[in-house]
């Protein structure tokens, strides 16, 4: 940041969102820290700034994820993760033994994309999980892998008709 302007600042002036020290500070925080959820942003940012609300910091995240600044993942067994939205689309790999999650590049064809589209659907947005074990993880022979989250993830699956 040589020229001396706040990229946080800019980022929240091109979408028209007044500029805060809560909304600076939670941006600053995904920056460093991406794919984390409301408890580990308002324990960051209560470190950062001093005293602050839960409630300030779900309203900031609320704000900038309506204004397209920060993408919130949804995970069946896990509370909602935040991360930066950048311009590159990605989707996300998650171990089901730790819980680690990674980005991966998106690697949708167009055929893909629209093929909702066959069926009269608009797609807005596409995100895929790739749902496995890590490398980390996969090291531990012998070792059952705990399947609450696969198992909460088919429980939706099966809820949702899928």
């Amino acid at each position: 940041m040589t020229d001396g302007r706040d990229p946080h600042a800019e980022r929240l002036r091109a979408v028209s969102l007044r500029v805060t020290k809560q909304r600076a500070a939670v941006l600053q925080i995904l920056e460093r820290h991406p794919h984390c959820d409301a408890g580990f942003l308002f324990d960051a940012v209560n470190e950062d700034l001093g005293a602050i609300s839960r409630q300030a910091v779900y309203d900031v995240l609320t704000a900038l994820t309506e204004a397209g600044l920060v993408r919130r993942i949804d995970l069946v067994g896990s509370a909602a993760l935040f991360e930066l939205r950048d311009s590159d689309e990605h989707h996300h790999t998650v171990c089901r033994r730790c819980g680690a999650i990674s980005d991966i590049e998106d690697t949708m064809t167009e055929e893909q994309l629209h093929a909702a589209e066959s069926r009269d659907f608009h797609t807005s947005e596409v995100e895929v999980v790739y749902w496995g074990t890590c490398r980390d993880c996969s090291g531990h022979a012998g070792e059952e892998p705990d399947t609450t989250i696969q198992e909460d993830h088919a429980n939706v699956e099966r809820t949702n008709g899928i």
